[in-house]
């Protein structure tokens, strides 16, 4: 039943358009970002949740070697159609719980860019997070995406007029906290939250970003600024998105962590 949610949801959503908006840009330019300060000729990358490939051909274009998992088949179809000869990429349907099919300290880097906004218990998430620390090398990079609960509260509740019924529904809680489910497709998560599932692994934290910082709630501004003014705005956002205060409002957070 999970799957049949996510498959309509992403059979009949442009994530590809979202990403190539300007608004959305910000979060794969603020992603790449931080892949790139650590990524080094040679290195092998492995994308779970890997969607339409945005980041795993965007890596493979650039002559690095990739393996992506993808769950949707949808998507998978998507992103074959837009692998070229040149590239160095295999895409595996599979799901971020259950890795098995690569060998334990595989890759150089593990890009776990979706699922955690699929998984709705606890156990799941350590499982996705554990498979994904279990094929990374020794000392080798882990990126792992949530959608942050706050920016949900601004963005879905406040700004699109949202919170009042959603309260009364109970799809937000007394403690102001979105409830994930199925059905409702999204898990939203709290830095606390993210800190502390990261942090029962053996990983050594680098960074906790804001990767869109306030692009969503400001997206018709940002679509329509001038150049000098976005780029000057994405200046700021690129000096100003690890503090955490204003992490709980990008839609997005990324945690970066290297493998004990």
């Amino acid at each position: 039943m999970e799957n049949e949610h996510l498959d309509n949801y992403y059979s009949n959503h442009d994530e590809e358009g979202r990403l190539l908006s300007r608004h959305g840009s910000v979060e794969f330019l603020t992603t790449t970002r931080y892949i790139d300060k650590y990524l080094t000729p040679g290195m092998n990358i492995l994308e779970v949740g890997a969607g339409t490939g945005r980041y795993s051909l965007h890596y493979a274009k650039n002559g690095y070697q990739v393996e992506a998992v993808e769950l949707i088949e949808h998507n998978i179809e998507c992103f074959k159609n837009k692998i070229t000869e040149d590239m160095k990429v295999n895409i595996h349907q599979g799901n971020a719980c259950d890795l098995s099919i690569f060998e334990d300290n595989s890759f150089d880097i593990t890009l776990l860019l979706g699922p955690l906004y699929h998984l709705y218990n606890i156990e799941d998430k350590k499982k996705a997070v554990g498979e994904a620390l279990r094929v990374t090398k020794p000392g080798g990079l882990i990126y792992a995406a949530f959608i942050m609960n706050d920016a949900v509260i601004l963005g879905w509740g406040l700004l699109s007029g949202n919170l009042v019924n959603g309260i009364k529904d109970g799809i937000i809680t007394d403690q102001f906290h979105c409830v994930g489910k199925p059905e409702l497709l999204f898990e939203m998560s709290t830095v606390n939250e993210i800190n502390d599932l990261m942090g029962a692994f053996s990983i050594d934290k680098l960074h906790m970003a804001a990767t869109d910082g306030m692009a969503s709630h400001f997206r018709e501004t940002i679509d329509n600024a001038e150049e000098e003014l976005f780029e000057a705005w994405l200046k700021y956002h690129f000096q100003s998105c690890e503090r955490e205060e204003l992490i709980g409002y990008s839609s997005h957070g990324l945690y970066v962590g290297r493998k004990k």
